[in-house]
C-alpha cells in the first residue's frame, strides 16, 4: 500500500506554485517538444506543432469547464454564473480532450497543412503530457476511488482506496512507451491516432468503475456510467472507425 500524503503547494521566495497546475505545465511542455521532434522526424515544421498546442490548450481550458455542466447540473441550472467561476475549480478531462481536437483540427485546417498527419504526430505526446500531469492529481488526491485492498492503493483516511490520478499517470507512461516503440518501427501515419483512440478509451472505461461514489459529488452516473465513459465509447468507435476507413482503397 502507498502512504498517503497530500503535496498541494509550494512556496518560492514569497510566491506559492499550485503543484497541480505545475504538474500540468511540465506536461504539456514535455508533450509538445517530443511531438516537435517527431515533426521535424518526419519532415514536418516543428513551429506548426508549437502553435498548435497554443489554440489546443485554449480550447482545451474552455471545453474542460464547460463539460462540468454534465458532473454537476443541477448547480449550473440554478447558477449559471458558476461555470466562470474557474478559481472554484472543476475541470473535465474529457472536456478538454474535446475543446483541444476542436480547436486544434481548427487551426491545422486554417493553417492548410495535412490535418491528419499533423493531428498523428501531435498525438504521440499527449500520453507522456498526460502521465506527466496526473501525477499533480495524485499528490493532491483529488480522484479518490473506491476502497482496496491492491498493492497500489494509498491508505487514505478511513480505508486505502485507489486512487484514479495514480493510475491515469501510470497509464499515460505505459502508452508513451508504447508509443516509443512504433515510433522505432517507423509507424504509418494514423497510428498514434487510432492507437490512442482505442487504448484511452478502453483504459478509462475500465478505469472509472473504480471513482468512489461515497466522497465526492463530481463522480455522478447516468444509467450507472460516468460521462467520461460514455465518452470513451466515442473514442473507441472513432478509433474503429478511422482504423477501418485508413484500411480501405481509396475511392475516386
Amino acid at each position: 500500500m502507498i502512504p498517503y500524503f497530500q503535496f498541494t503547494v509550494f512556496h518560492l521566495g514569497p510566491l506559492p506554485i499550485q503543484v497541480w497546475g505545475l504538474m500540468v505545465a511540465l506536461g504539456i511542455l514535455a508533450a509538445t517538444w517530443v511531438a516537435a521532434k517527431l515533426a521535424r522526424r518526419r519532415g514536418q515544421n516543428p513551429e506548426v506543432i508549437w502553435d498548435l498546442c497554443f489554440w489546443a490548450i485554449l480550447g482545451a481550458f474552455l471545453f474542460a469547464r464547460l463539460f462540468q455542466f454534465f458532473y454537476h447540473p443541477q448547480l449550473y441550472l440554478q447558477d449559471p454564473f458558476e461555470l466562470f467561476r474557474v478559481w472554484h475549480g472543476g475541470f473535465s478531462m474529457v472536456g478538454g480532450l474535446f475543446g483541444a481536437a476542436l480547436f486544434g483540427l481548427t487551426f491545422l485546417h486554417k493553417k492548410k497543412v495535412d490535418v491528419f498527419a499533423y493531428a498523428d504526430t501531435a498525438l504521440f505526446g499527449l500520453p507522456l503530457g498526460i502521465g506527466i500531469g496526473r501525477i499533480g492529481c495524485f499528490l493532491i488526491h483529488d480522484h479518490p476511488g473506491t476502497l482496496t485492498h491492491f498493492i497500489l492503493g494509498v491508505n487514505y483516511p478511513g480505508g486505502a482506496r485507489h486512487d484514479h490520478g495514480l493510475y491515469l499517470s501510470i497509464n499515460g507512461f505505459i502508452l508513451f512507451f508504447l508509443f516509443l516503440w512504433l515510433a522505432r518501427k517507423n509507424a504509418r501515419t494514423g497510428t498514434y491516432v487510432v492507437a490512442y483512440l482505442l487504448w484511452d478509451g478502453v483504459t478509462r472505461f475500465a478505469l472509472d468503475f473504480f471513482r468512489a461514489t461515497d466522497l465526492s459529488s463530481s463522480d455522478v452516473r447516468y444509467f450507472s456510467l460516468t460521462p467520461a465513459q460514455y465518452f470513451s465509447v466515442l473514442m473507441v468507435i472513432l478509433g474503429v472507425w478511422i482504423f477501418i476507413r485508413k484500411k480501405l482503397p481509396n475511392r475516386n
